[in-house]
């Protein structure tokens, strides 16, 4: 298979490193992180018209008719640039959920607005106890008039202060259900909080949220196969973010070991460290082609196919990301766990990436009954 990019994607690589070299220094990411959004928006903007919100999206709807190839390509730039941006939860996760599994009107509404920056979407699946299992789920939809009321609570929804709607799953009589929740719903309460990587997460209460009945995604009881295929499209893009961040990492560790000097000479000339940094770079390479893997498989109309190869990359690549960011701490010394050195933040992703949408145990477990199953 040729791996190679193309021209197009090529130049959407260059355009990113330069916004982030340029406009997406260090330093700004630190204040963008501690402001109220924790995001930047005039980045959003950018990646909006950059075209980067509207890629994985079809042209009819506001779309660029990208793969997830594409997406892929994105999400390691954005390792690398640690960007704080919600383009996880509002465009890989919501986007694809959206594009779908909604109605023909509801991705006519909702599709148009991500693609220019105009909504942020997350999802509330997750629930207290839950761990990541997606079939889970105590919170209720019951019938309202010709509407739904949905009552329960929803736990660590990444992208959650700044959103401005909710895919909120429940159970209905029919199963599992997805429904469209406005922020400012009466009966919704979010609690914020920061995350260990600097973003921000929150988790609802819902008490008698009262939705129309256009507000259900899909129909009624389709809900649970289409957060498994969201879910695994954020997962194969988590695994090239993790990607881009080792990528970044290799590159900081080794000018370091260039520069720090032990002895009189550069430590990089320590056979020793050569080894552990031959090691890194190996790492990072076998992950960057299972992540590949699980980007061309992310597409698959086969569920079994798609769940097999993302669980596989992810717990993999997790593995990997565990070698290269603990050798890139242990390598800069006692620097490498202080907040003013970017490794450390660096490695605090990789960690929170490793808990996001199913840890190395969840998948390993998931990859091995797919292949009893099979």
């Amino acid at each position: 298979m040729n791996f190679e990019y193309t021209e197009e994607q090529i130049a959407l690589q260059d355009t990113l490193r330069r916004f982030f070299s340029r406009d997406y220094g260090f330093e700004h990411r630190r204040t963008v992180a501690a402001s109220a959004d924790g995001f930047d928006r005039s980045a959003w903007k950018t990646h909006a018209e950059l075209g980067l919100l509207a890629l994985p999206f079809p042209s009819d709807q506001g779309g660029l008719d990208g793969s997830a190839i594409d997406v892929q390509l994105v999400m390691e730039l954005l390792g690398r640039g640690l960007a704080l941006e919600p383009y996880l939860a509002t465009v890989v996760l919501c986007g694809s959920l959206i594009r779908d599994s909604a109605t023909a009107a509801q991705r006519e509404a909702v599709l148009p607005a991500i693609a220019g920056g105009e909504a942020l979407l997350a999802l509330a699946h997750y629930e207290p106890g839950q761990r990541y299992d997606s079939d889970r789920i105590a919170t209720t939809a019951t019938r309202a008039g010709t509407g739904w009321r949905l009552d329960g609570a929803k736990a660590v929804v990444l992208g959650a202060p700044s959103a401005d709607r909710f895919i909120v799953s429940a159970v209905a009589a029919e199963g599992l259900s997805l429904f469209l929740v406005d922020a400012g719903a009466p009966g919704l309460a979010v609690r914020a909080y920061p995350t260990q990587d600097g973003a921000r997460a929150g988790d609802l209460q819902l008490a008698g949220v009262e939705v129309a009945a256009d507000a259900l995604v899909g129909k009624a009881g389709d809900g649970l196969e289409a957060v498994e295929r969201a879910l695994d499209h954020a997962n194969a893009a988590l695994c090239a973010e993790a990607v881009g961040i080792m990528g970044a990492l290799n590159e900081i560790t080794l000018e370091y070991l260039k520069t720090r000097k032990q002895f009189g000479v550069p430590i990089g000339k320590f056979q020793a460290l050569q080894h552990r940094m031959a090691d890194m770079v190996i790492a990072t390479e076998q992950a960057r082609s299972m992540a590949t893997l699980a980007a061309v498989r992310a597409d698959s109309k086969d569920p079994a196919e798609r769940r097999r190869a993302v669980s596989a990359a992810k717990a993999y690549v997790l593995q990997s990301a565990r070698l290269v960011g603990q050798q890139a701490v242990q390598l800069h010394g006692g620097m490498g766990v202080t907040d003013e050195l970017i490794v450390s933040h660096y490695f605090k992703r990789l960690t929170m990436i490793g808990l996001t949408f199913g840890d190395m145990d969840f998948h390993l477990g998931r990859f091995s009954d797919s292949l009893l199953a099979a």
